[in-house]
């Protein structure tokens, strides 16, 4: 690993994932507050005109997508090249979303995804008790239908959405120094 080769400590971002309702930016909080790592909140670097499409209730199209990956792989570019560990929420439903991301970490430095996995009645519920996201719940639909599963080969971490956050988070803390923990004895 070329942080390895030039002596550098890897500094990973995480890229909290999953369908709109999973809790990415409670979690993603939690753990930037818990781990003292910058934190991007996805959705705020949307285009106006993506932001406006899905408030209307229509899904975005890959077309819609690939400008707004392509600023989140940017953050996290300029995070791995500068040496610094973050957290960024992004839905990164498919695979192809999730290369792009991964293509964006340099100097050997790691993005690990963590999918926030849960069941479209858990998820439904709680899109319709928010009250402050322009994402509407009809959307929810066609999210689970683009939700592409990860790959054996992606470094992901997967969590079921059913604990409260705070124990979620606790989760992701445990397998990232079980991560470390591995990393260091190689």
């Amino acid at each position: 690993m070329a942080a390895e080769k030039t002596g550098r400590a890897q500094h990973p971002v995480l890229v909290v994932m999953g369908v709109s309702g999973s809790g990415k930016s409670t979690v993603a909080g939690i753990l930037a507050g818990a781990l003292k790592w910058d934190l991007q909140e996805g959705d705020d670097l949307h285009p106006d005109a993506n932001v406006a499409k899905m408030a209307s209730g229509q899904p975005l199209t890959d077309e819609d997508r690939w400008p707004w990956l392509d600023i989140i792989a940017e953050w996290i570019t300029d995070h791995t090249s500068s040496g610094l560990s973050g957290i960024v929420t992004c839905s990164a439903l498919k695979r192809s979303y999730r290369d792009v991301l991964s293509a964006g970490a340099r100097d050997g430095a790691p993005v690990i995804f963590v999918h926030l996995a849960g069941t479209k009645d858990r998820i439904s519920g709680r899109l319709n008790a928010r009250m402050d996201h322009f994402m509407p719940s009809s959307l929810l639909d066609t999210q689970i239908s683009t939700l592409e599963p990860l790959g054996d080969d992606e470094n992901a971490i997967v969590v079921d959405i059913g604990p409260p956050p705070t124990k979620i988070a606790e989760h992701v803390l445990v397998e990232l120094e079980k991560r470390a923990g591995m990393s260091e004895s190689h």
